[in-house]
């Protein structure tokens, strides 16, 4: 670091704004993140999206369009905003998760405008409007209010990693809004949840109990109960207190930013959650200004943004649009913001079928045992006491005990995500795991592709079932990862010689030739 950024990075520490009314910097890393994360969200879509919601798949969008318009008439067009009413070919579609992959990393390449930008946004929209339990996620409407706010972040044509525009203020401040609001729902949610919080006790099962634990979980479940306490008043400090600062002066408000990124890296360390975090880290970076930004990136860049920004101002027609985008998200954050305010806080809920501006919340309810759904199949013609089973290993979540746990965020396994969920209720709530068993059952390969392993390879079983198992850390130092204990049967075994199975699969639609 040369003398001048040290006596810059002084001048910060002392607070005085260097930079504080410059966001040049800022955009350009915001959106190469923002570009990073709908590249991952894509990939993910490119190769998951046709098991779960093809033609074929768990889920088709086709039968959930003919549903939704039978249901709400032409009116479903407006609540499920998407391209697929058009068209829904697998074929089409991913085309278009493809032409999303290419577009995102464009952007990471430094090369985005306005127009890529809602490109990117209104494919991404199509998607999660018809993606019922796959795309059901918080993050999902997050991405997409990120996203909508980033086409105004970038001038219309101009898609240089430095053009000559200066980002709009206006757009700057309401991503400080929406990191606000992620943050004090996320920590008012808890707070109005469950008591586990309160008492600063969340964090002796959390890490044991989150969706898909990584190969920190453990460590850190294992940590003394003092350690835990402190991460619940400092998770408490971070989401109830830091974002009323990120509106503040520029010191206080750079240390919010800090803050809040800062925890969003532990987040992305303790568990595998998807690109939730990456996410959140976002719209968080508008906290820091050009004044911070040129403190780390290389000079070649900061005289690029030095040069982009001489003599550039916003015209007229520029500024009316950003204050016109302003009063749409004053105007649309009245209900998220009463949500805020309310005894009966709605956790990550979207209020229109734009996604434009929504209520956030994560882990208000702790789990205080993991359950997990164990699939296992036999080639046995009939099933007895002796009958041996063999299990279904999925690629991120529990399953042989003895599995080492991966690192796999930010990339989203749905499935495995899904089934989590599922251990917590009944399969009537989720008939699409009958669904995915019934595909099991003719080695289906696009079902077969979501797992971790062919226990089947030469032909399908005869038989499957599914066990319910209590699953907790092994202590540290055991050669396996779980110790497991059966609970339940939580579906008797199937096979597909079963008229009423059959019926079942027929009457949901989900028979194929």
């Amino acid at each position: 670091m040369t003398k001048e950024r040290l006596r810059a990075a002084g001048r910060w520490m002392v607070g005085v704004p260097a930079g504080s009314d410059r966001h040049a910097l800022t955009r350009f890393v915001l959106l190469r993140l923002l570009g990073f994360v709908y590249f991952i969200a894509f990939l993910s879509m490119v190769n998951q999206f046709g098991p779960l919601l093809g033609g074929h798949g768990l889920l088709p969008v086709s039968q959930f369009l003919d549903r939704m318009h039978c249901k709400h008439g032409p009116a479903a067009v407006l609540r499920f905003l998407s391209i697929f009413w058009v068209v829904s070919s697998d074929g089409f579609t991913l085309s278009l998760a493809w032409a999303g992959v290419a577009l995102s990393l464009a952007v990471v390449a430094g090369f985005a405008n306005s127009i890529m930008m809602v490109i990117l946004w209104a494919i991404y929209l199509s998607f999660v409007n018809v993606g019922q339990e796959w795309y059901g996620f918080g993050w999902e409407s997050q991405l997409l209010e990120t996203g909508f706010l980033a086409v105004f972040l970038c001038p219309l044509l101009d898609a240089r990693p430095f053009p000559g525009r200066p980002p709009p203020i206006q757009v700057v401040w309401l991503l400080r809004w929406l990191a606000f609001r992620i943050f004090l729902g996320a920590g008012l949610i808890k707070m109005r949840g469950d008591a586990c919080w309160r008492d600063l006790t969340a964090l002796y099962f959390h890490y044991e109990t989150q969706p898909l634990p990584n190969p920190l979980s453990p460590w850190l479940h294992f940590m003394p109960h003092w350690f835990h306490n402190l991460g619940c008043l400092w998770n408490h400090a971070v989401e109830l207190v830091v974002p009323f600062f990120v509106f503040w002066p520029p010191r206080l408000r750079r240390t919010a930013g800090v803050l809040l990124v800062s925890f969003q890296g532990v987040l992305i360390l303790s568990g595998n959650l998807s690109f939730l975090n990456w996410l959140t880290i976002v719209p968080c970076l508008a906290c820091l200004d050009d004044g911070v930004w040129r403190l780390f990136l290389p000079s070649r860049w900061v005289a690029a943004a030095d040069r982009s920004l001489q003599g550039a101002v916003l015209t007229r027609p520029q500024t009316a649009v950003a204050w016109s985008l302003v009063a749409v998200v004053s105007l649309l954050s009245l209900a998220p913001a009463s949500n805020l305010l309310s005894p009966d806080q709605k956790m990550n809920y979207s209020f229109t079928s734009l996604h434009l501006v929504n209520t956030y919340g994560a882990f208000g309810y702790v789990g205080k045992e993991r359950n997990e759904i164990i699939l296992e199949g036999t080639e046995d013609a009939v099933v007895t006491p002796e009958t041996r089973w063999t299990a279904y290993e999925f690629k991120a979540k529990p399953g042989d005990p003895n599995r080492r746990l991966p690192f796999v965020s930010p990339y989203h396994y749905r499935l495995d995500w899904e089934i989590w969920f599922a251990a917590m209720e009944s399969p009537n709530e989720h008939p699409w795991l009958v669904h995915f068993i019934w595909k099991l059952l003719q080695n289906d390969e696009d079902a077969l592709g979501l797992l971790a392993n062919r226990p089947f390879p030469s032909a399908p079983p005869k038989f499957i079932r599914a066990e319910l198992y209590r699953y907790r850390f092994a202590p540290p130092g055991s050669v396996a990862t779980w110790i497991r204990e059966r609970v339940r049967s939580w579906l008797p075994p199937l096979s597909a010689e079963d008229g009423g199975f059959r019926r079942f699969i027929r009457d949901m639609g989900w028979l194929g030739p």
